[in-house]
């Protein structure tokens, strides 16, 4: 149900973290992968899966440009045949600045890259889906897209945009076996987030890392590849125009304090000595 044998995929912000990560673990599963990044490591993520015996080609290439985009699937359609499965994942946070603080040039950048970006690869993957009999289309959203506190403002505009965007692309390839759907992710540690890891790690206070979710801890890349792997495979035959939280259970409730947290446990405690 999870094999990807005979497929092959696109996945953009493939050059570390969850893009890589899904990179690997679809070569794993018996895909040929196109992996896109406008950074040279993406190169980097290609070698390791032909290292290990995989099929893959890296492209460098800007996730919010129509030309590259297209480009993109054109070279993954002459290099493997056909087009399975792609995954818009590229994405950047625009800083951290304050929501009067974010200037119209923040706004135009992340939106370019976060919104535009996966329209744009849906726009140009789709067809060729279509032409190999069906297929899926992933995007990296966020739990930040789903309520405020969980990102900056321009990132978690963009991130609640791109689950409209699924959804509307959903409606829109009705009949053609083409599903989209979308993975919320909560904090995970990857080239996006490490400035923040780093800053917390450097005051000792790494325990704080996901502390407002049930599992209190943060996300791993390979975690929220597991889910891009499932919405890309047949495992997932039935799954259309969702956007599914990977986040330690953070979205199924307001944040609370870590006191309040820190009560609970405590009468959790005392039922099991009970």
């Amino acid at each position: 149900m999870f094999s990807l044998a005979g497929k092959s995929a696109i996945i953009t912000g493939a050059a570390s973290g969850i893009g890589r990560a899904s990179a690997i673990l679809f070569a794993q599963a018996g895909a040929s992968v196109l992996v896109c990044d406008r950074a040279a490591a993406v190169e980097e993520t290609a070698e390791a899966i032909r290292a290990a015996g995989g099929t893959a080609s890296a492209m460098e290439m800007d996730a919010g440009s129509g030309a590259d985009v297209s480009a993109a699937v054109a070279e993954a359609v002459a290099r493997f045949g056909r087009l399975d499965i792609a995954y818009a994942n590229a994405g950047i946070t625009g800083g951290l600045p304050e929501f009067f603080e974010t200037t119209e040039e923040t706004w135009a950048d992340v939106l370019r890259v976060n919104l535009i970006g996966p329209f744009l690869l849906i726009k140009h993957a789709a067809p060729e889906i279509m032409k190999a009999g069906g297929g899926s289309i992933v995007c990296t959203a966020s739990v930040a897209g789903l309520r405020h506190g969980a990102g900056p403002v321009a990132y978690s505009a963009s991130k609640a945009g791109v689950i409209n965007l699924v959804q509307h692309a959903c409606q829109s390839l009705i009949g053609t076996n083409v599903r989209v759907n979308a993975i919320c992710p909560g904090l995970t540690e990857t080239g996006m987030t490490k400035p923040l890891y780093d800053q917390v790690r450097a005051a000792g206070r790494e325990d704080r890392i996901g502390q407002l979710n049930p599992l209190q801890r943060g996300g791993e890349p390979e975690e929220i590849a597991a889910m891009a792997l499932f919405l890309a495979s047949p495992a997932s035959s039935y799954v259309n125009g969702q956007a599914i939280p990977v986040d330690g259970g953070l979205s199924t409730s307001h944040p609370v304090s870590p006191a309040t947290q820190k009560a609970s446990k405590m009468a959790l405690d005392s039922l099991k000595d009970d």
